[in-house]
C-alpha cells in the first residue's frame, strides 16, 4: 500500500527515515538528545527510545532557553470523538517538557475544523465531545497556571485579528500546494490552518510543537510567513504514530473500535481488546513458541510497552529477551500490557473525578491573561 501522511489521514506502511527526507525536517541526533537531558535533568523514555525522532530548529529552542531567552510550548487536539491511547502519547510527552523547562503551555482545541471536515459531524455531537476531551486532557496534569486550553470556537472573537493578519500573507496556491485542497474542497477548511497557526505567535519567544508527524505541513507554512510579522518561525518535534492492536504499521484509527483502547474503557474491556486483537509476535503453537521464540519487534503489546508503558529500560530488556528465546509466551506478555494499561487508566479516572477544567480555560494564571490579551493588526 502506497504511504500517505496527511493532518487527515494517515494510511499505508509508515517509512520515517522517507518523511524526514520529503517533510525536510531533521532526524533527532544523540546530540541533541543529551542537550535535552542535560537541561532537563533527566530523560523520558518517549525520546530515549526514538518514539520521538523528528524536528525543526529544536537545537535553536534549547540555545535559546540556555541563553535565558526561553520558549513556549504549542499542541492541540481535534474532537472527533473520544479520546484513545494514541492521542495522549504526545501529550504525556508534552508535559514533561512542560515540567522541567517550567514555561507556558498552549493546548487549541479545534472543533472548528471537525465540523467543516465531515458533513455528519452535527455541532452538538462536536461540543459532546469537546468537553469529553478536555476533561481527558487536563486530567493528565498539566500545570494549570502555566496552561491554557481553549476551543476555537469561543476564542475566535480574541484570535481573529491575528488570523486575519495570518489569512493575507498566504495564497490560495500555498495551502493547495500543501495540504491537497481541491475543488470541492470547502472554503471553512481551505482557511483553517491560519487558524491552526495562530497560537505560534501567542508570544514573541520561539514555539515548540510537540505532535505526530502528521501535522507538520502547518507549521512549514507558519515558518514562511513568521518573520514577516515580526515572530519567530515554529519549531517543532515530531513523534511516530502508536501502531493499532490489530497491526504493527500504521496509526491507531478513532474510527475502527478493535485497534483502539479508549481513555474510557473499563478493566474487563481492556482485557478484551488486548487478548482478541493485538497482534501478536508469537508462533503458531506453543511448541513452535518455545523452540524458536517469539518476535517482539512485530508484537504490538511489546511496541506498547516499549514507547509508552514501561518506562523501565532492564525490565523491557528483559522482556524482550524471555519473548526472543521462547521463555515467555504472548498470552503472558499480554497478560503484562492489560495490567500496565489498566493502572494507568484508573489513575486517569481519579485526576477525571478531581481536577477543574476551568482553571485550565478561564480561571488559571496564563488562562485569565489570554482572555484580557489583546491581538492586533498591523
Amino acid at each position: 500500500m502506497v504511504q500517505t501522511v496527511t493532518p487527515w489521514e494517515v494510511k499505508g506502511e509508515i517509512d520515517y527515515k522517507r518523511l524526514i527526507t520529503e517533510f525536510g525536517t531533521k532526524e533527532i541526533n544523540p546530540t541533541i538528545k543529551d542537550k535535552i537531558e542535560e537541561l532537563a535533568g533527566g530523560s523520558h523514555v518517549l525520546l530515549r527510545r526514538n518514539f520521538f525522532f523528528s524536528h525543526r530548529d529544536l537545537n535553536l529552542v534549547l540555545r535559546d532557553y540556555e541563553e535565558k531567552k526561553g520558549f513556549f510550548l504549542y499542541t492541540g487536539r481535534g474532537p472527533s470523538g473520544p479520546m484513545h491511547i494514541g492521542h495522549i502519547v504526545p501529550l504525556l510527552f508534552t508535559k514533561w517538557l512542560q515540567e522541567k523547562f517550567g514555561v507556558n503551555l498552549y493546548i487549541q482545541i479545534t472543533d472548528d475544523e471537525k465540523f467543516l471536515l465531515k458533513r455528519e459531524r452535527s455541532w452538538e455531537k462536536i461540543e459532546k465531545d469537546s468537553k469529553s476531551n478536555i476533561l481527558d486532557i487536563c486530567a493528565l496534569g498539566f500545570d494549570p497556571d502555566k496552561t491554557f486550553v481553549f476551543r476555537n470556537s469561543e476564542y475566535i472573537k480574541k484570535i481573529y485579528p491575528m488570523f486575519l493578519e495570518i489569512s493575507r500573507r498566504i495564497t490560495y496556491s500555498t495551502v493547495k500546494s500543501v495540504f491537497g485542497f481541491v475543488n470541492e474542497s470547502n472554503v471553512g477548511m481551505i482557511s483553517f490552518p491560519a487558524i491552526q497557526m495562530v497560537p505560534t505567535f501567542f508570544e514573541k519567544k520561539r514555539c515548540l510543537i510537540p505532535s505526530a508527524i502528521d501535522q507538520d505541513p502547518y507549521w512549514r507554512v507558519q515558518r514562511d510567513i513568521a518573520e514577516t510579522i515580526g515572530y519567530q518561525k515554529a519549531a517543532a518535534i515530531h513523534s511516530r504514530f502508536l501502531p493499532p492492536l490489530t497491526s504493527p504499521q500504521g496509526k491507531m484509527s478513532a474510527s475502527s473500535e478493535e485497534s483502539a483502547v479508549w481513555l474510557n474503557d473499563d478493566e474487563k474491556t481492556v482485557k478484551q481488546k488486548v487478548m482478541k486483537y493485538a497482534f501478536s509476535g508469537g508462533r503458531e503453537t506453543v511448541e513452535e513458541h518455545r523452540r524458536r521464540g517469539g518476535r517482539p519487534e512485530v508484537d504490538v503489546s511489546f511496541q506498547w510497552l516499549k514507547i509508552i508503558f514501561e518506562e523501565n529500560d532492564n525490565k523491557i530488556s528483559s522482556i524482550s529477551e524471555d519473548y526472543k528465546k521462547g521463555k515467555m509466551l504472548t498470552g503472558e506478555l499480554k497478560e503484562i500490557l492489560v495490567e500496565k494499561i489498566n493502572s494507568f487508566l484508573g489513575n486517569h479516572r481519579k485526576n477525571k473525578e478531581k481536577v477543574d477544567v476551568d482553571k485550565f480555560m478561564y480561571k488559571g494564571k496564563l488562562a485569565k491573561n489570554m482572555w484580557e490579551k489583546e491581538f492586533e493588526i498591523s
